[in-house]
């Protein structure tokens, strides 16, 4: 009997370690010994008492409880930590999307001075393009003046000599009349 009652006085201890480390949902090895030590012993020595076997179960149940609830104690604690993180991460990024924008946004100002003086500069090059046009335009009307002009000159100055000959030839046909009428 106290050899019966120093196993069954080791094995609880044994199952505890064997429980602890192993996790709930496989049994390791020293558990199913520790069942069936349990069934050999229970046939051996008849039926167990019902509080024995009721006080196995609570522990079992209570030590199996205690580890669900700090599995998830450890995950509300992570849950929160991760939404805390989450958190802050989100503000993070804001804080660098914030900031993207705002270079964005002095970007697109840059951008916008430099493509408002380009248009100026092509309204500018164009008022020019037109005014060397209208300046090229009215050049050509005045070549074209000084020609006619100058034509109109060399036109103009056969007819003071044509007309300066036509007066000597007049002086010479009066100074002919008035001696032959003398």
């Amino acid at each position: 009997m106290s050899s019966l009652y120093s196993r069954s006085k080791d094995l609880p201890s044994r199952s505890r370690k064997s429980l602890s480390d192993s996790p709930p949902s496989s049994p390791s090895y020293s558990t199913k010994t520790f069942r069936q030590d349990r069934a050999s012993r229970s046939d051996s020595s008849g039926v167990e008492p019902a509080s024995d076997r009721l006080s196995a179960r609570t522990s079992t149940y209570t030590r199996r409880e205690n580890r669900l609830a700090s599995l998830s104690k450890t995950e509300d604690d992570s849950a929160s930590k991760d939404y805390k993180k989450l958190y802050e991460d989100a503000l993070t990024e804001n804080e660098k999307l914030k900031s993207r924008l705002e270079d964005s946004k002095q970007e697109l100002t840059k951008i916008r001075s430099q493509l408002d003086r380009v248009t100026q500069k092509q309204d500018r090059m164009s008022e020019r393009s037109t005014v060397f046009e209208s300046e090229k335009r009215e050049k050509e009307a005045l070549e074209k003046r000084v020609s006619d002009m100058e034509e109109e000159f060399k036109v103009l100055t056969e007819l003071k000599s044509d007309n300066q000959r036509l007066k000597d030839e007049n002086g010479a046909l009066i100074r002919v009349i008035s001696k032959l009428s003398k």
